[in-house]
């Protein structure tokens, strides 16, 4: 019995031109779009803990024969050696020598160079 009430009161309302009523939709978002995720922005980074500064290498970590034993035999000379001289020894050009004497010999090796220049202008280098 209760389908013919359903049935007629359906079109009752079909005739009053009304809408019958029916379930509630549950409210649904828009689509989205079917995409990668957004990136996090990045946070600050954690500094690495500073490292204790190493010791200076000897003098005698110079291998025979090789081009720094041949410049520190030079250097160790008394009066030491002009630049034109250990340029010659190595077959350098003189920016090479001057940053391995910066470099290598007083960086590194931890030695103590000095550098004179004479009264005819030519440099002379020296190890204390």
């Amino acid at each position: 019995m209760t389908s013919i009430a359903e049935e007629t009161e359906t079109a009752q309302a079909e005739a009053t031109g009304e809408q019958p009523k029916g379930t509630k939709k549950a409210h649904v978002g828009k689509r989205a779009r079917h995409v990668a995720p957004k990136k996090a922005k990045a946070g600050k980074k954690a500094t690495p803990a500073k490292k204790a500064p190493r010791g200076a290498k000897k003098a005698a970590g110079a291998r025979d024969g090789s081009k720094t034993a041949t410049i520190l035999e030079m250097l160790k000379r008394p009066g030491g050696a002009t630049a034109k001289e250990l340029l010659k020894a190595t077959g350098w050009q003189p920016h090479s020598l001057r940053g391995f004497i910066s470099g290598t010999l007083g960086k590194k090796m931890g030695l103590t160079v000095a550098s004179t220049k004479g009264e005819d202008g030519e440099r002379t280098y020296s190890v204390k």
